[in-house]
């Protein structure tokens, strides 16, 4: 394993987490980032979604911002990621998550049914441990913590549903 993977984090995670467990959740991931720190990690990559992948790199920045060894790696599906999004406060949100990471790598050039796979399987390429918000549903978010496992990358997940030993 390269030095640099071996020092990454990735985070996969649905859009939607709900209000009941948000606090939770926030307060579950900041304990996690600080343990990964103080466990030698110091890149953290997110996919630049809202949700998880945001409320992740909010916390990242928090700490960066603190003093804290680390640095947020987007990894963005494409670059014209929101060329079809309807909500202006949601754009608004990206842009500045964008603005303050730290490196932004794309993915692809332009939107297609398969740059957010590409994206997520890469994210974890990247990374030795993936933290998640992963309820058991299909779709993204289950592909991408099965691709992990596959991979021999560890998930830690934050969702009061897992019923995982890494948790």
């Amino acid at each position: 394993m390269d030095q640099l993977k071996s020092k990454t984090v990735c985070f996969t995670g649905h859009r939607i987490i709900p209000a009941d467990v948000r606090d939770a959740v926030t307060a579950r991931l900041n304990v996690v980032i600080e343990r990964c720190i103080e466990k030698g990690y110091s890149r953290f990559v997110a996919g630049g979604a809202l949700g998880f992948d945001k409320l992740a790199a909010e916390c990242v920045i928090a700490l960066r911002d603190s003093g804290r060894p680390a640095t947020l790696c987007l990894v963005l599906p494409c670059r014209d990621q929101t060329k079809l999004w309807k909500s202006l406060p949601d754009i608004n949100e990206y842009r500045k998550m964008k603005e303050e990471a730290d490196e932004i790598i794309y993915v692809q050039e332009f939107y297609d049914s398969k740059c957010m796979m590409k994206r997520n399987r890469m994210m974890v390429d990247m990374s030795s441990l993936c933290v998640a918000y992963f309820d058991g549903k299909s779709g993204g978010t289950f592909n991408t913590v099965k691709y992990a496992d596959e991979s021999g990358v560890s998930v830690i997940n934050l969702s009061p549903k897992a019923s995982n030993k890494n948790n």
